[in-house]
């Protein structure tokens, strides 16, 4: 999937039929916070399956949407969107900037595991 900018109400759709799993257009309005009428939700998914964010298949009268790309997937592309776009495509400044905010809630093993992956990137280079 190429990366595909989402508002934040399709964000918060998307993020719903991933919670869900597959979800009808009745499904995933109930699951957001403030939701827009029925006929607003069915367009914006229309629009996601346009986009290639969601995919649907019908079953019997309705439609039922999933997403196309893994929730992984979507989190790195929406990563990359974040590092290019607030940080000049600077990794270390989002890292670094994950860090500070975090500091004095990163547990012993986090830290371990954060250790243990800037060791695995160095092996690689």
């Amino acid at each position: 999937m190429g990366e595909v900018p989402l508002g934040r109400r399709e964000r918060q759709i998307v993020e719903a039929v991933y919670r869900l799993g597959a979800a009808s257009v009745a499904e995933v309005r109930q699951a957001l916070p403030d939701p827009p009428t029925y006929s607003t939700v069915r367009a914006m998914l229309n629009l996601l399956v346009d986009k290639k964010v969601l995919t649907f298949r019908q079953a019997g009268k309705r439609y039922v949407y999933r997403p196309v790309t893994s929730r992984g997937q979507m989190g790195r592309t929406a990563l990359r969107n974040l590092v290019r776009n607030f940080f000049g495509g600077q990794p270390l400044d989002a890292v670094a900037a994950l860090l500070d905010g975090s500091a004095g809630r990163l547990a012993p093993h986090d830290l371990e595991r954060l250790k243990r992956l800037i060791d695995d990137v160095e092996e690689k280079s």
